[in-house]
């Protein structure tokens, strides 16, 4: 049973809201905490808890118990998934104060009345939150829940923490575009375009992917979902100008974003496709190294299969599901790749949600 807003050790009554007595599992809300944990704390949302917004999984804990929690959540499916026991500690992300105040892209759902706010668990029902507690001051400021929005269906807010600007799109549609800057490098990103949604995220995940990469000059690297070119341009850097970088991006629009900001770099070519498509192209079948960063549903075992013919002595993967995470690695081990590194970072707080990045080294080598 999978019971939310709860907490390990605690005592509660629950409600079951999924499930027949035939069922493998049962969801339930904790209604009543009889015996409280020392975790527990005062949601500082006032839409959070049993039948509100379903936004937020840890609004009832403490910020450090909650990358406990997610640690364990880590651990528990490497194991359960991939056989593989390892330690792991999330770690804090700069940028998200008491873990409110992060999320710089919103989508709001619309209800009936033209309404906007978010939904309810496991629901098509929307909640009119008079404010979102996580999202960026940014986010807030364009005051999507103050007015009404007749004949749409969802608004969606992108801030810019660079430009001190935001983006309000109603059902995905209108122009323009953010610009976001990760050190000395500027990111065009058009509308409603990928990047992370917490101001530390892609700074912090740029440096443990180069980290676990340690490119050098004269490499080629594979960028694989590439997004916008975050992790491309900076490996381009340390490969120099004898050194390829091939980013692949499916979106038609990233792929674009990608190519204006690549640009100034001739070492790296856009390709756009799906991946499993793209690395079936001759030129593409060999790489010293690999970094990825799929979709929550992870790579899959069509493209594990298909790097482990690249033969990379480096493969750094991105991820922002444990499970799918957990199981590519076990279709890599079964290909002789191993996990050498696993770090976890707090990039959502007040949510179960977190993001990891594995580094994965042919299983015959010697560090």
């Amino acid at each position: 049973m999978f019971v939310r807003h709860a907490l390990p050790g605690e005592r509660v009554r629950a409600v079951i809201t999924d499930g027949k007595s035939t069922s493998t599992f049962w969801r339930a809300d904790a209604t009543e905490v009889l015996t409280a944990s020392a975790n527990r704390v005062d949601p500082p949302c006032p839409w959070a808890g049993p039948g509100r917004c379903g936004g937020c999984d840890f609004q009832h804990v403490s910020v450090i118990a909650q990358r406990e929690l997610r640690a364990t959540v880590v651990r528990e499916q490497l194991q359960r998934l991939a056989g593989i026991e390892r330690d792991v500690e999330v770690e804090e992300v700069p940028g998200a104060p008491e873990g409110l105040g992060w999320r710089t892209r919103v989508q709001y759902a619309v209800d009936a009345a033209g309404r906007a706010g978010l939904r309810r668990h496991r629901s098509h029902e929307v909640v009119p939150v008079d404010r979102c507690r996580i999202a960026h001051p940014l986010v807030v400021g364009t005051g999507v829940t103050d007015r009404l929005w007749p004949g749409v269906t969802s608004v969606e807010v992108s801030a810019s923490v660079a430009e001190g600007e935001a983006l309000v799109l109603p059902d995905g549609r209108g122009a323009g575009a953010l610009t976001e800057v990760v050190g000395d490098r500027s990111f065009r990103v058009t509308g409603g375009g990928f990047w992370q949604v917490h101001p530390g995220a892609a700074a912090t995940l740029l440096g443990a992917v180069l980290d676990g990469l340690d490119p050098r000059a004269g490499e080629t690297a594979l960028d694989l979902y590439a997004g916008v070119g975050l992790f491309a341009a900076s490996i381009a850097d340390l490969v120099g100008v004898t050194g390829r970088v091939t980013a692949v991006e499916s979106d038609r629009v990233a792929a674009e974003d990608a190519r204006h900001n690549l640009a100034h770099l001739p070492m790296v070519k856009v390709e756009r496709g799906r991946v499993d498509h793209v690395l079936r192209r001759p030129h593409l079948q060999r790489a010293d190294l690999v970094v990825l960063d799929p979709p929550r549903s992870g790579a899959g075992k069509s493209v594990v299969s298909l790097l482990s013919r690249v033969r990379a002595r480096r493969i750094v993967y991105v991820a922002c599901d444990p499970a799918a995470l957990a199981r590519d690695l076990r279709w890599f081990a079964e290909r002789d790749y191993r996990l050498t590194s696993l770090r976890a970072f707090d990039m959502f707080p007040m949510t179960a949600h977190v993001e990891c990045v594995a580094v994965l080294e042919p299983a015959g080598k010697v560090s």
